[in-house]
């Protein structure tokens, strides 16, 4: 015979649920979770004299992604949120590096990122700017690494074996002539001293291939604030938003402002860290990123070409996705894409 509870035992019980449900929501969890954010346009946030309105239904669109502790009902319930990936804490922050200063990192990144965006659009409509790359910041060493022992924070990458290396591209390039195993002599700058460190490189346990030596760096373009010179100033604001990613859109969306037809009339989403060279370099999180594209209805969006463009195809549905490697080549593909006219 079934056993019947009271309607007070039965509230009593779900107020018990609630509580403990609450205390899950509130409480943090050993992960992180990566969370889709809808695409926005970048030009309210870019100022630059000479600026001119866009009024042909299109737009360029940055994509954000919300990164925070997950929860611990989270972490027990990872369906609760669409479009939504837990990761170790070990894939957002590196060894012993606290909330408050991966922020500040993040922050630096970002700041960075719209300087570099800046130059190369400029460069791209024709403009003289000076740019003088001092090499690639290293932001950490992976412990048991090659370059433990060797490198530090802080330092900055000038040179690979005599030639220079002002970006990551560079430095990526120049390493991967090289066999896993073999060595390679890096010119480091470290304070006000200059040294060359012998290093010894080993595959990269993803691409088994291809050679590296245990760095992570500042950010992948890291180019110091005082290498840069605009002929103008131009002024772009996210606010808190953090990290390089958004750096193609900016370019992308300066051009525009500038006068050049970037879009043709299509909302084009964008993400990929640019380089001084304007190389577009991988970023993370693409299953969000893509769908936040998708939420803000763009018709095309433009991301790294490689490994960042099949996890953008997974989750693209019907979007068109365009795999680039550079700037220049992001304006060529979007240049080929027929004109849409504006909805009246």
């Amino acid at each position: 015979m079934a056993r019947l509870y009271s309607p007070v035992r039965l509230v009593v019980a779900g107020i018990v649920l609630l509580a403990v449900a609450g205390i899950l929501n509130f409480a943090p969890s050993d992960k992180y979770i990566f969370l889709p954010d809808r695409a926005r346009a970048v030009a309210p946030f870019v100022k630059v004299k000479g600026e001119r309105s866009d009024h042909d239904g299109g737009g360029i669109y940055y994509v954000a992604v919300e990164i925070r502790k997950a929860s611990v009902l989270e972490r027990l319930f990872p369906g609760l949120h669409h479009g939504s990936t837990l990761v170790p804490e070990s894939d957002v922050r590196s060894p012993g590096e606290s909330e408050s200063q991966h922020r500040r990192v993040e922050l630096r990144a970002m700041a960075q990122s719209q300087e570099i965006a800046a130059a190369v659009a400029l460069r791209a409509l024709g403009y003289d700017v000076d740019v003088r790359a001092l090499g690639t910041a290293i932001d950490s060493v992976e412990p048991g690494s090659p370059a433990a022992g060797k490198l530090k924070p802080k330092d900055i990458v000038v040179r690979v074996d005599g030639r220079r290396a002002p970006s990551l591209g560079d430095l990526r390039r120049l390493i991967g002539k090289h066999e896993p195993g073999q060595s390679v002599e890096l010119t480091i700058r470290r304070g006000d001293r200059i040294r060359q460190v012998p290093v010894k490189t080993i595959a990269d346990p993803d691409h088994p291939g291809h050679p590296i030596i245990g760095v992570r760096t500042l950010t992948s373009c890291s180019i110091q604030k005082s290498g840069i010179r605009l002929p103008f100033p131009v002024h772009i604001d996210l606010g808190q938003v953090g990290g390089p990613s958004a750096g193609l859109a900016f370019a992308l969306d300066l051009v525009e402002e500038l006068g050049r037809d970037v879009d043709g009339g299509h909302k084009v989403a964008a993400t990929g860290e640019l380089c001084v060279d304007g190389t577009v370099m991988p970023v993370g999180a693409l299953k969000q990123k893509t769908i936040g594209a998708k939420r803000a209805g763009a018709d095309v969006f433009l991301v790294p070409a490689g490994e960042n463009t099949r996890d953008a195809l997974r989750y693209a549905g019907s979007m068109r996705i365009l795999p680039v490697h550079s700037f220049r080549q992001a304006l060529h593909v979007l240049a080929t894409l027929p004109k849409k006219q504006a909805k009246t």
